[in-house]
């Protein structure tokens, strides 16, 4: 589904230069669930935006599904976004004037889909849990509740990659067990997930890890090899 060829990503030039990746090469295969660990700094958010194609490269190549998205123009990379990729970010990044049913079901409303969407965007809350609070607000809601949402809503598209950036980062412990047990579901249910964490604990959850540091991949560990 995924490569990632000899990828490198600065910032700024000269003395202000930044190297955030460095020559970072990996795959990941359809129904994948891997996540990208490290420390603070490690480049693991840069590393899922250049994925997503919410940050181009210095150089190398994004693949995704054969395509090559880092030489794609803005409009075409909207598009590919739109129809393949879904996030899921620590933020919950929710309207707030919105209600929960309402936030589900705006990918579907961009797309420009129509008759069914409202029942697919409940029944997809309900698959999270939250068919009850499908008219409450995201004032109203929990930040557990709340990141249920922003899940229902990178599933409503049935995008096949779906990409989390710390996605229990907001939320007591327990709440942050019940969500990774949702992103473990979905992976079986089909989906290809690369989640970012800063806890090993977390990253345990995925079939395989892939530890950065200062940019660089420094170690990968195939969960199912070792017997988790």
């Amino acid at each position: 589904m995924l490569e990632i060829r000899s990828v490198s990503k600065t910032y700024g030039e000269r003395s202000a230069k930044v190297i955030a990746l460095k020559n970072v090469s990996m795959y990941v295969d359809d129904g994948d669930f891997v996540a990208i660990t490290g420390p603070s700094g490690s480049g693991k958010s840069t590393l899922l935006n250049v994925i997503g194609g919410l940050d181009c490269v210095s150089s190398g190549e994004v693949l995704l599904d054969g395509i090559r998205i880092n030489s794609l123009n803005e409009s075409d990379l909207v598009d590919i976004r739109r129809r393949k990729v879904a996030y899921v970010f620590q933020q919950y990044h929710l309207i707030p004037s919105l209600t929960a049913l309402e936030n589900v079901l705006l990918p579907l409303t961009f797309c420009g889909s129509g008759k069914g969407d409202e029942q697919r965007a409940a029944e997809i809350l309900e698959k999270v849990g939250l068919e009850k609070r499908a008219k409450h607000k995201p004032g109203q809601l929990s930040g557990g509740e709340q990141q249920r949402v922003a899940i229902a809503r990178a599933l409503v598209n049935s995008c096949s990659l779906i990409l989390a950036d710390e996605p229990t980062g907001n939320v007591d412990q327990k709440t942050g067990m019940e969500i990774l047990n949702l992103f473990e579901q979905m992976n079986r249910d089909g989906h290809t997930i690369i989640m970012v964490t800063h806890s090993p604990d977390i990253a345990r959850h995925a079939k395989r890890i892939v530890v950065l540091q200062d940019g660089e991949i420094v170690d990968e560990i195939d969960q199912a090899a070792r017997g988790q």
